[in-house]
């Protein structure tokens, strides 16, 4: 019943979204899995698979959002939450070199009583004193602290280049539609103002990574709707060096979430890379479903892993802890290693 859709898609013909929700909701998950394992060999005809090595560095925890499913954030009235300094943050620098990091990942919640400068006097620290890659802050970061600051999202990715930045995370998609947005974070942004976000980072010389989130009440159309934005965007401004699929965690009790099977998760990740024709990296995060549905990921579309997890605040982490721990996985799955940076150059020659 999938075969011809699965045929023309390896073939080179683009998956409309029609044919993305027949195998969204075909049972012949197997089918699909082999099928985006020859379209990643396509794509990556080597018999390797990237890693990279980052820390996380979750800068304050203060935050005006309230994400229903989001358990690490305080309110700003309430006293209980922080703000690292720059020791602070140099302390988890440190340990992250201990690690073999080169790359800091920000990002915190929207706290509107931290001025600009806290933001320019971190990313050159991490940058010109740690010598460290930085890729940070969300689109709803950007867009508070541009509003909060009165300029124009341009005027202040100007100034956070300036200051470092090198690229930006996909984070706070969760699933782009209003359906489903306005029961996870309805005062987080619309669908089309992350896209539009995005894009103009995009613009701006500022590549990143787009996700999917999905595990609670969404429908399969929402699934296919939030696929479609990111190939929309991604056809409009190429900034997408990544996809990766994750699934929610329950941390709080307003949210509901529900079991993914390995199987139901695998579909999913194999439909993500059949459907980006022009998203060339799928990622699984072996932090957030263990290694053995990992490894299985490696054989269904996916051809990196994504950062060892030096420390993670957010979610429960089955992560691989150090570089060789990354690398003895990955041979155990039957490919070779290969280190790469956060914006996907080969981390000792150049382009992936």
């Amino acid at each position: 019943m999938i075969q011809s859709i699965l045929e023309t898609c390896l073939a080179g013909q683009r998956l409309t979204d029609t044919e993305a929700l027949r195998l969204l909701r075909s049972p012949d998950w197997t089918s699909i899995i082999a099928a985006a394992h020859q379209k990643r060999l396509q794509h990556h005809p080597q018999n390797t698979v990237s890693y990279c090595v980052f820390r996380v560095i979750n800068y304050t925890n203060y935050c005006t959002i309230d994400c229903s499913f989001c358990s690490f954030k305080d309110d700003i009235e309430s006293n209980r939450g922080y703000t690292l300094n720059l020791e602070q943050i140099d302390a988890k620098v440190d340990e992250a070199q201990m690690y073999g990091a080169t790359e800091i990942f920000l990002q915190g919640g929207v706290n509107p009583n931290l001025p600009l400068q806290y933001y320019i006097d971190v990313l050159k620290h991490l940058t010109l004193n740690r010598r460290m890659t930085v890729r940070a802050f969300s689109p709803i970061e950007l867009y508070a602290l541009s509003k909060k600051e009165g300029l124009t999202l341009t005027q202040l990715l100007d100034i956070l280049k300036d200051a470092g930045l090198s690229s930006v995370p996909g984070a706070g998609a969760e699933i782009l539609t209003e359906n489903m947005r306005q029961q996870l974070s309805p005062q987080k942004l619309l669908a089309k103002d992350w896209c539009d976000i995005m894009g103009t980072c995009h613009q701006m010389g500022l590549p990143g990574s787009s996700n999917i989130v999905f595990g609670s009440t969404e429908k399969d159309i929402d699934i296919i709707e939030h696929l479609s934005a990111i190939r929309t965007q991604q056809d409009k401004t190429q900034g997408f060096l990544s996809f990766i699929p994750w699934v929610f965690q329950q941390q709080t009790k307003k949210f509901t979430t529900r079991h993914v099977p390995g199987w139901e998760y695998l579909r999913l990740l194999a439909l993500s890379r059949l459907y980006f024709d022009n998203i060339k990296n799928i990622e699984v995060s072996v932090m957030v479903l263990g290694k053995d549905i990992a490894e299985l990921a490696l054989m269904a579309g996916a051809n990196d892993i994504s950062s060892i997890v030096i420390e993670e605040n957010v979610l429960k982490s089955q992560g691989l802890k150090t570089i060789q721990a990354a690398q003895k996985f990955i041979r155990g799955a039957g490919f070779e290693p290969l280190r790469r940076t956060l914006n996907y150059q080969d981390y000792n020659q150049g382009c992936i």
